[in-house]
């Protein structure tokens, strides 16, 4: 979902920031976070990084990389690392 709304920005050229989807690990989280497509495509350059709500880290398989007011940035590690790598929709 969240590739779409960078899409979206994209093609409407919107500045600031913008409502993308939480990506934690819980199924039922769809809850927004405040981040600009700047930020969204730095952090995505990796496969394994996204961005969680503070609270939302699952420390059994990420990594903190970063905290922002708005977000956290976590690394996947391990067998979730693969995964993720795997499932990029980028690749």
């Amino acid at each position: 979902m969240n590739e779409r709304i960078a899409e979206l920005n994209q093609s409407f050229e919107v500045e600031g920031r913008s409502e993308f989807l939480c990506e934690c690990g819980h199924e039922s989280c769809r809850e927004p976070v405040s981040i600009s497509l700047a930020e969204y495509e730095e952090i995505r350059l990796s496969p394994t990084r996204f961005f969680v709500l503070p609270g939302h880290e699952d420390e059994a398989i990420e990594k903190v990389i970063r905290r922002t007011d708005y977000y956290v940035i976590v690394e996947k590690v391990g067998q979730a690392a693969e995964e993720a790598d795997e499932l990029d929709p980028r690749t």
